[in-house]
């Protein structure tokens, strides 16, 4: 099946970034892509709360989410939203960073709320506290497509391989991680973590990124670390996007996830243990 991983730089508006994205799914579709992937916060990249409480929307109000459903439609597509910061009705007022699985009639087939919040200091100059605007998800999530199923998760999850091991035990054959990653942190670890996925699940791992410096807001820019990546299940490297922004379409072949587990089949070898 052909996919494309789409890497993309977003600003603070959401109306610029969904014309871009929806431009950049058609040229995905007309190059023969069935299956589309967005990276995370794919409607607003912003270092202010106060412009996201501007121009981030309840879900059911959403223009992004309204119109990449749309476009899915009329595309016939299948479409993973890597994430879009919804407004929710939580008393303290937080965000989720929610991830959405398009079918190619523009149904939410499953949505995720990112787990873990990426509450770091990576460096002496970049401190990040996802908590205090984004509420955590507590749920996993699995989303069944016509080509298998689909274990959803979100940048700094990639951390925690309990959670993909739980996604695989329960039958995911293909792992999302849509991230805008730190450059510190990507730099030193997310090729590893992402290979060590899939090498642990024998799943296909798939991550579209935010890259580059990212349009100031309120004088602060952000930047993140691209390198948009496909891993297979046996832990090669499919695809290393660098740092541009682009479209990236390579054939997701099923069977090679058949063929790590049958190698080495350690999702059947998992044992309960005692201590310590």
């Amino acid at each position: 099946m052909k996919t494309a991983l789409l890497q993309i730089t977003s600003s603070d508006d959401p109306s610029d970034n969904l014309n871009m994205v929806r431009a950049l799914m058609a040229e995905a579709a007309a190059r023969g892509a069935q299956f589309i992937l967005t990276p995370e916060v794919t409607n607003c990249v912003s270092t202010s709360t106060t412009r996201q409480r501007e121009v981030l929307q309840h879900e059911e109000d959403d223009q992004t989410l309204a119109g990449l459903r749309e476009q899915a439609a009329a595309l016939g597509v299948w479409l993973l939203i890597g994430s879009l910061g919804i407004k929710t009705h939580d008393a303290d007022g937080r965000f989720a960073n929610r991830s959405f699985m398009i079918d190619p009639q523009g149904q939410i087939v499953a949505r995720y709320d990112k787990i873990h919040m990426f509450d770091v200091q990576v460096s002496e100059t970049e401190t990040f506290r996802e908590s205090k605007n984004y509420r955590p998800g507590d749920r996993a999530v699995i989303a069944q497509t016509d080509f298998g199923k689909v274990g959803m998760a979100i940048c700094y999850d990639i951390r925690f391989p309990h959670l993909f091991a739980a996604l695989a035990q329960a039958g995911a054959r293909i792992l999302t991680v849509p991230a805008a990653f730190s450059p510190v942190t990507g730099k030193a670890h997310w090729e590893s973590l992402l290979r060590a996925r899939a090498i642990e699940t024998g799943c296909w791992v798939l991550a579209p990124a935010q890259t580059g410096a990212h349009p100031k807001t309120r004088g602060k820019t952000r930047h993140t670390h691209g390198h948009t990546m496909a891993i297979a299940p046996w832990g090669e490297v499919v695809i290393d996007a660098g740092t541009d922004p682009g479209i990236h379409i390579f054939d997701l072949d099923d069977s090679s996830v058949s063929e790590a587990r049958r190698r080495v089949p350690s999702l059947t070898h998992l044992r309960p243990f005692e201590g310590p």
